[in-house]
């Protein structure tokens, strides 16, 4: 019976055909471009790697041929190269794409229910480590402590103030275009589209107004030539273009380096620790779930009070209690 369902899927619709009907079927749901392409990339990586185990090009793979134990192999050889996270992302797009040839009739079942998956980690803050890290990162760039040779100190340090001071990741800041800024003089506000195309607005105070006004400035010197409408990007490379993944990233490693505080920055964080250093004091400082959820954009109120569980004033209390710093008091009292 298996013999026979395989050789009816083996000449049904290919595996690319598939992945077509699957982004087609999505179109309604407004992905953002950025989810877009990573689901494109999670299924082009583990279709190259079914190819070399089925030896088949990739156009020529039958939907019925990707069975658990070709899935199997492919996510192993997939696991060699990557991290949990992008196991368990990859792992994710794969199983909502067969669940989606389930509901269309084009396969009999999901075999990703066979596919082991790492277990997912939990979700802990990475924050800048140091109290007055961010203080101390943001006064040495803006210094120009960056030895590159064409530096620009005031598009620097905005990055580095649009995480720590706004929370925003990567994808979020490369989208940023002049119109996101909206607002009076005094009461600007940031317009952000951030993921599963989720609309958040961010009050900024005037400090963080001033350096968006000493970058563009910077820009005019840079680009006299170059005329600058609403819907042009906010951030620019070095040759007056968007700037790109790879370049964000280089630049906030070094502003790191730079400024002597790359040994304070948690392994596998970089620009993603300016955002867990803004939410990490947001909780400190008193916020609750929802007003980080809202600022931070998280889909899941839960994200949000992971910032709140690791960092809370909770456990400071509970850890105050500890009879031993009775001791320690009465010690310290003699000195």
């Amino acid at each position: 019976m298996r013999e026979a369902w395989s050789t009816v899927y083996k000449i049904g619709m290919r595996l690319l055909e598939a992945q077509d009907a699957f982004f087609l079927a999505r179109r309604s749901r407004k992905d953002s471009p950025h989810t877009t392409a990573a689901y494109r990339r999670d299924l082009a990586g583990i279709t190259s790697l079914l190819v070399g185990e089925l030896q088949r090009a990739a156009g020529e793979i039958a939907l019925g041929e990707v069975t658990s134990g070709s899935l199997r192999a492919a996510f192993g050889a997939f696991a060699d190269s990557h991290a949990k996270s992008s196991v368990l992302r990859a792992w994710s797009t794969w199983n909502q794409f067969l669940t989606f040839c389930v509901a269309e009739a084009l396969v009999a079942g999901n075999p990703m229910a066979a596919v082991a998956r790492p277990r997912t980690p939990a979700l802990t803050p990475k924050p800048l480590r140091g109290e007055q890290t961010p203080e101390e990162l943001l006064t040495a760039t803006a210094a120009g402590a960056s030895r590159a040779r064409d530096p620009w100190p005031e598009r620097d340090v905005l990055v580095l103030a649009l995480g720590l001071i706004t929370g925003l990741r990567s994808a979020e800041m490369r989208e940023l275009t002049l119109g996101s800024l909206v607002g009076r003089p005094g009461e600007r506000r940031l317009h952000v589209r951030g993921k599963g195309s989720r609309e958040r607005s961010i009050p900024i105070e005037a400090p963080m107004e001033k350096i968006v006004e000493n970058y563009l400035v910077s820009c005019r010197t840079r680009f006299p030539r170059r005329a600058r409408g609403t819907s042009a990007p906010l951030l620019l490379d070095r040759r007056g273009d968007a700037i790109g993944r790879g370049a964000l990233e280089y630049l906030v490693q070094s502003c790191y380096r730079s400024s002597g505080v790359h040994d304070r920055v948690p392994a596998g964080a970089s620009l993603h620790a300016l955002r867990h250093t803004f939410a990490t004091r947001l909780a400190e400082d008193g916020a609750n779930a929802s007003e980080i959820m809202a600022l931070l954009g998280h889909a899941s109120l839960a994200t949000s009070q992971n910032y709140i569980e690791a960092t809370g004033r909770e456990q400071r209390s509970a850890a105050a209690v500890n009879r031993t710093y009775q001791a320690l008091a009465r010690l310290t009292e003699q000195d």
